[in-house]
């Protein structure tokens, strides 16, 4: 039943406001059938983003995706379709289920839509929505069930064709403390199954279940480090737009000038960094990309330090009083 994943050198760019946004840069990942993946991180760091991919609804802007032997990027037509029906099952988030059709009719929209008669659709429904432990609710409609019991519909409609890789984006943010404990145990037996299970979620509670975590948003790194001393020429870029961060620089010497490039490639100045203030602290103290360009404007010093020198330096120590304009 199971499929292998492999995903190479993939980057993943869309546009966001006019400004061009990259939250996976040359991601590699292999991952088993029969195991439980958990794709982690806050809001916006690519975790849904990572799923299309995978579920080839999204196009990647480079890189390769395999699924056992198929190679996903690039996929059209009639292999595509084969693709989607057969070897992914998809729980979005906010179940998506049909409000005007009750449990077993959800579950049967995926097999009628493939040609599969009524009479076997609705057995083969019957029998997943029993697995998931529905078997009284087979009749009621999306609005006379609770969060917990709509996501299991959701699983089981994902289940309809058997497909060897299910794909959950974030299967437990609509549920209170008691109806996660059914689903975490539903999305585990699901890779015991030989399935390869892949959940996108910023809820820590599934790491125990997982049998790999792949954390997307990067902690913060407080180990202490030496300062950096760098110059820069008139023009010089420190860093740029998307980068990763580790330093917080601060301006001994010139004018830094902050910039954003828009999609059309033209520039949008932020602000100027004068001798004596610091810039570039939200990425590295919240996993974020640099969300613009450090240039020099004429000659410039600045000393690059780690979030701790930091944060001692400037007696930083809550991060709501940083400003995003500053990064």
């Amino acid at each position: 039943m199971g499929a292998d994943l492999c995903i190479r050198d993939l980057v993943i760019e869309y546009s966001s406001g006019g400004y061009p946004v990259r939250p996976i840069d040359g991601l590699d990942l292999d991952c088993g059938a029969g195991e439980l993946v958990l794709l982690l991180g806050a809001s916006g760091c690519g975790k849904t983003t990572l799923l299309s991919v995978i579920a080839a609804i999204l196009t990647p802007t480079a890189g390769s995706v395999r699924v056992g032997d198929t190679e996903v990027v690039g996929l059209k037509g009639a292999a595509l379709t084969e693709y989607r029906r057969s070897t992914v099952g998809v729980v979005f988030q906010a179940f998506n289920l049909v409000p005007s059709l009750n449990a077993v009719e959800n579950v049967m929209v995926p097999l009628r839509a493939a040609g599969a008669g009524r009479r076997e659709s609705r057995e083969r429904s019957e029998e997943l929505l029993r697995r998931v432990d529905l078997g009284d609710r087979l009749a009621h409609k999306p609005g006379d069930m609770s969060g917990g019991q709509q996501q299991r519909v959701a699983i089981a409609r994902a289940l309809a064709h058997d497909p060897p890789v299910i794909l959950a984006d974030e299967p437990t943010a609509h549920l209170d403390y008691i109806q996660v404990e059914g689903v975490l145990k539903l999305v585990r037996e699901l890779a015991d199954d030989g399935r390869l299970v892949v959940v996108a979620t910023h809820d820590d509670r599934l790491i125990p279940l997982a049998d790999r975590v792949v954390n997307l948003t990067p902690r913060a790194d407080l180990s202490p480090r030496e300062p950096v001393r760098v110059a820069l020429d008139d023009g010089q870029v420190l860093f740029h737009q998307g980068d990763h961060g580790d330093l917080v620089y601060v301006v001994e010497e010139g004018i830094i000038d902050i910039v954003r490039t828009r999609d059309d490639g033209t520039e949008e100045k932020v602000a100027e960094i004068a001798a004596g203030n610091y810039f570039g602290e939200l990425a590295p103290m919240f996993g974020l990309q640099r969300s613009a360009s450090a240039r020099a404007l004429g000659r410039v010093v600045v000393t690059g330090l780690g979030l701790r020198e930091f944060r001692e330096q400037f007696h930083v120590a809550d991060p709501k009083v940083l400003s995003e304009a500053s990064d």
